[in-house]
């Protein structure tokens, strides 16, 4: 069976793409037509032009009942040589990450999730043990209060070093099976590159692109490996919400 990353490669190498859009409808944002249609009219629109699709399960959740059936056939809309990312960033004690693990890649059918580091390695064990299914730890966020915690110091052997930075190199230990990559803003570039030296060869998630103000091109020269690749660069209410008219798809397309 293919790993998540032989999946990513191979998606991104066909469509020449570092692009992953975030499939997060908002109906308050949205033209006039279902959510389904409408993540349906989007995947139609860019499924040449992306490596990844990343729904996030807020989104539909909100939506009550209706929303799980529609996050499932969203993701049963996404090509199947596309991988698709649970964005969930769930984070538990063993057996509830257990059932969650299982929500997501055996109900669902994402390719790959987030995760919370929080609560530590038993935690996340019960994803990391689906070996074909990508892992993406949470480890310096695009959000502003990000750095409440993600920047405090932390000692080790007699050296400190932020917290984000001992995430990341837990990280590396946590890779056993090939499957991990990290979440890392495309607001803080400095710290993205000082997370690439640290894992060169994992896969880096990379939101904060468009509404959130992200340098592109910082997070493309700093977040791709040796290859130029591996990069997964997020962009979601930019290019969702391009036209609130009858166009919003071929609008979608143009941003993206």
């Amino acid at each position: 069976m293919a790993s998540f990353v032989d999946k990513l490669l191979s998606a991104a190498r066909r469509n020449h793409s570092l692009l992953c859009i975030g499939l997060d409808p908002d109906p308050g944002l949205m033209p006039e037509v279902g959510v389904l249609d409408f993540n349906r009219a989007i995947i139609d629109a860019t499924s040449d032009l992306v490596c990844a699709y990343k729904p996030n399960l807020a989104f539909y959740e909100a939506l009550g009942v209706s929303g799980l059936d529609i996050l499932l056939k969203t993701v049963e809309s996404i090509p199947s040589h596309i991988p698709s990312i649970g964005d969930a960033k769930r984070g538990d004690i063993g057996n509830t990450a257990h059932r969650y693990a299982h929500a997501l890649f055996s109900v669902l059918g994402f390719d790959a999730v987030t995760v919370n580091p929080y609560l530590g390695t038993d935690s996340l064990e019960p994803f990391l043990e689906h070996a074909d299914k990508g892992v993406f730890i949470l480890c310096r966020t695009s959000n502003s209060g990000s750095g409440d915690f993600q920047s405090l110091p932390c000692a080790d052997g007699g050296t400190s070093q932020p917290l984000y930075l001992r995430v990341a190199q837990k990280a590396q230990e946590w890779n056993r099976r090939g499957n991990v990559g990290l979440v890392v803003g495309a607001t803080h570039p400095k710290e993205l590159r000082r997370v690439r030296l640290t894992c060169p060869d994992m896969p880096l998630l990379i939101p904060g692109i468009g509404a959130q103000g992200g340098d592109l091109a910082a997070s493309v020269h700093h977040g791709v490996d040796r290859n130029g690749e591996k990069a997964i660069i997020v962009s979601s209410r930019q290019v969702l919400y391009a036209s609130r008219g009858k166009d919003f798809a071929e609008a979608a397309r143009k941003v993206a």
